[in-house]
Formats: structure tokens, sequence, C-alpha cells
């Protein structure tokens, strides 16, 4: 089956530099806004006779303030909580009736709801999104309920589990000043203190069509799309924002450590780099660099971290790095790792530098670059295998702030990328006055205490 794969992936990376790929992968996306700032995202997509439909707000945990962490992770579960016309559970049923799946998730920059349906159950999702988006009964009842559910999946999620919170003290200390420090689902204390209120605040505030964006990818014709929003979507008033104000993290100037203590195994560690993200598409460079700098590091099997750190010198059972160049926020590139028994953290950093070192001073030889481009391309071709990735390609490019077009572009701009511009980036921005280091210190496993997975758990984050 693997084999099959990698063909499969091989094949289309091959139709992509041929300018071969079927219609369906390079279909055009059609938009259109309605009157109140609903704005709309279609691409065709006819293999078979199925639509995913996704409803993206433009707030996330980067929008809340102190003492409010993870409201938006909780109206996320609320929006499940009925409307006057449709009750608590009801959406859920509804959908899965009519074959379909839903569910939803939040992260810093957005808050998404999906479904996945037969082409003619859309006018069911957009009836029920349309619905939701005005009509939310936030009741102090099913708060009271779904508040309780918040607080043990940060039990579960975080609390239990040591990585998630080296993790959580490595943002906290990485970042002074921008709302990327704090967690999405929030820091227990506010869970504790939150209130209906706080939702209901939040829903008036953010949930509005002119802060929205719908999605369409599938079986359908633009044109119908857009007539069948119109219809649902339409009659929705718009609502004045409130201003948004540059958030700014202040320049990082020296390095900085925090050491967390936690049952566990083995020890942990973190290392994060305050590097630009993606703000001028055509023109930047330094994004799409990064991004192959993290896949020269752990793309694949063959990359570096995995052959040198993990098989060669036996430092680390695990090493990864990763980065996100598309983003509201502060970017961050993350290298971690945990260092193989007998071995300690001190040993994996000085390794992890050691092969960073490697890429500043010798660069990246050009046959390894074209292998990790291919890698890294031939990920990005893939995901259009499925509709559903399609939108999620689309809903994040829009809802950021950039063109759909950014979608297609990546894809030229990453080929684009040269080794000496890897290098550059990499003398520039991994560098000690950039860097934050979080490390976690194994206490005895008879301390741990661990939260089963809390009922009503749903959605996905």
């Amino acid at each position: 089956m693997r084999r099959a794969l990698v063909a499969r992936l091989s094949a289309t990376v091959l139709l992509l530099c041929m300018g071969l790929l079927p219609a369906w992968a390079t279909s055009r996306i059609e938009s259109h806004t309605l009157a109140n700032g609903l704005r709309i995202f279609v691409k065709e997509d006819h293999r078979a006779p199925v639509v995913v439909s996704q409803v993206w707000y433009r707030a996330g945990s980067m929008d809340e303030h102190n003492g409010t962490t993870g409201v938006a992770h909780v109206l996320e579960h609320m929006m499940f909580k009925g409307t006057r016309q449709v009750p608590a559970g009801e959406f859920s049923r509804l959908i899965a009736a009519a074959g379909g799946r839903e569910n939803a998730f939040t992260s810093r920059d957005y808050t998404a709801y999906f479904q996945t349906l037969q082409k003619d159950k859309l006018p069911l999702a957009f009836r029920l999104e349309a619905d939701r988006m005005a009509n939310l009964v936030l009741s102090e009842q099913e708060f009271a309920k779904e508040i309780e559910v918040v607080r043990n999946e940060r039990r579960w999620r975080t609390e239990d589990k040591p990585q998630s919170l080296v993790y959580e003290a490595l943002m906290a200390t990485a970042l002074e000043a921008h709302p990327y420090r704090w967690p999405v689902i929030g820091w227990m204390n506010d869970l504790i203190n939150m209130t209906v209120a706080d939702a209901r605040t939040w829903y008036r505030r953010w949930y509005a069509p002119n802060n929205a964006v719908l999605v369409v990818v599938g079986d359908v014709k633009p044109h119908e799309v857009f007539r069948l929003a119109e219809r649902y979507f339409g009659p929705l008033k718009a609502r004045p924002l409130p201003g948004r104000k540059p958030q700014l993290e202040p320049e990082q100037t020296g390095p900085r450590r925090v050491t967390l203590k936690a049952p566990a195994k083995l020890p942990y560690l973190i290392m994060a780099w305050q590097v630009p993200v993606l703000k001028d598409p055509e023109n930047d460079w330094e994004p799409y660099a990064l991004e192959m700098l993290a896949g020269v590091l752990d793309a694949n099997a063959a990359a570096r971290f995995p052959t040198r750190l993990v098989r060669d010198s036996r430092v680390a059972v695990q090493a990864g790095a990763s980065y996100d160049s598309i983003q509201r926020g502060p970017g961050l590139f993350l290298v971690d790792g945990t260092p193989s028994e007998g071995r300690t953290v001190h040993d994996l950093e000085a390794a992890i530098r050691a092969e960073l070192s490697r890429i500043q001073d010798a660069g990246v030889k050009e046959e390894e670059l074209a292998r990790i481009r291919s890698q890294l391309i031939a990920a990005q071709v893939y995901q259009r295998d499925s509709m559903f990735y399609q939108a999620m390609q689309i809903g994040e490019v829009v809802t950021v702030g950039f063109d759909p077009s950014l979608v297609e572009r990546r894809i030229e701009k990453l080929k684009a990328v040269t080794a000496e511009q890897i290098k550059a980036v990499a003398r520039k921005y991994l560098v000690d006055d950039h860097l934050t280091v979080a490390t976690l210190d194994p206490q005895p496993l008879d301390a741990r205490q661990t939260t089963t997975p809390p009922k009503g758990l749903r959605h996905v984050d």
C-alpha cells in the first residue's frame, strides 16, 4: 500500500512539473461577496457527487483578552447547543441523518465549522449554518455543562501530557506581548471563572457574515452555490466589528530558557526561533526558504534529523522541525526532540546545534534540495486528492488575509527556493539572540495523574 502511495505521489509531482494535473486539481477558484459582507469561494471537483462546506470566522484565540482566554474555543463548543429552531444536539443529528459528517476546530487565527455531504444536501448545511450564525441560544444550563467538558479537555490534552505542558511554557516564554503566547484552549483559571456572558459577548462581537468566509468544494457549479448562499445567508445583517489594533511582538535580543518539571519517562526539548511569516506572497522569499529548511531537517525518513540524530548517532529517539508561514501573528521556527535513554537534553541540544551549524556553514547540496523539494511539493499537491483539504487550503489563506491564488502560487514559490536562500535564512534567523529553549525535567511516574477523555468531546482542535 505504501509503495502504491509513493508511486501515486511521484506521478502527481511529475504531472505538476509537466503542467498536466487533472482539471479537478487545477480548476479555478470562483468568488463572490454578498451585500452583507459574507465572502464565498467555490472550487469545482466533479469526481464524486459530494460537497464540502466550511464556514470560517476570522476570530481565534489571538483576538481574546486577558481573563477570558479560551473563550473562542468554548464558543465553538456552544455553537452545537442549539437555536430556537434547531434544539441542542439537533444540528449533528440532522447532518448524520442526511449521511453527512460534521465537525469544527479553533486555532489562534480563526474558528471553522464544516460538513461533508452528498451534493444535494448542501442546502441543509447552509440552512443550519446561517441559523446558528445569527440565532444561537446561549443558555446558563448548557454553558454550565459544556464549560466542564472544556475544563476536562484541558486536563486531558494538556495537563496530563508533559510535552504539551512544555510547549505551553515555551510559547509563554518565547513571546512576551502577543496573544499567541497563551494556549488556544485557555488557561485553567480563566476557564474556571468563565461565564456564559463571556461567551455571549464573544458571539456578538465576531459571529457576523462580514467576519466570515464560506468555502465550498465539490460536485457543484459556482453560480448555483452563490444563489443558494444568497437564499440562506443573504438575509443576515452585517454588524460593526471591533477595531483590530496592531499586535506586534517586541524584537527578541537575547536567549531565553525555561524548565518544566512533570512526571515522565524521558526528558524533552523544544527550541524556538523568532522568524518572519508571509506578508507579501509575491515578493517575500524568506518564509518559503524557511519552509524548505524545515523540510531539509525533517521532511521524510531521509532528512537530516531522522538520519543523523536518530539512526546514526542515536542521540534521540525522535527529532523534528516545523514552521508555519501562513498566520496572522508572529512566526516561530520550531525544533523538538526526545533524547535516547541515557542521553540528556544537553546532548540533544548540542547535536541539533551541530546540524544547524552544518547548514549555516556548508549549506545544502543541490541533490538533497531536489529530493526535499519534491517531497514538500508532493505533500501540497496530494492534499488536493481530498475535497476537504482543498477547502482547508482555501479557507486558511483567505481567512488569514491573502488572495486564494496563493494556494497555487505557493507551490511555484517553493519550487523556486535555492540552496543559497536556505543557507541565508539559517544564518540570519537561527541564532541565539532569537532563541527560546524549553526543557522537560522528568519526575517519577508514580506521581502522575491521568484524566480520561471527557464525555462530550466531539470536535477537532
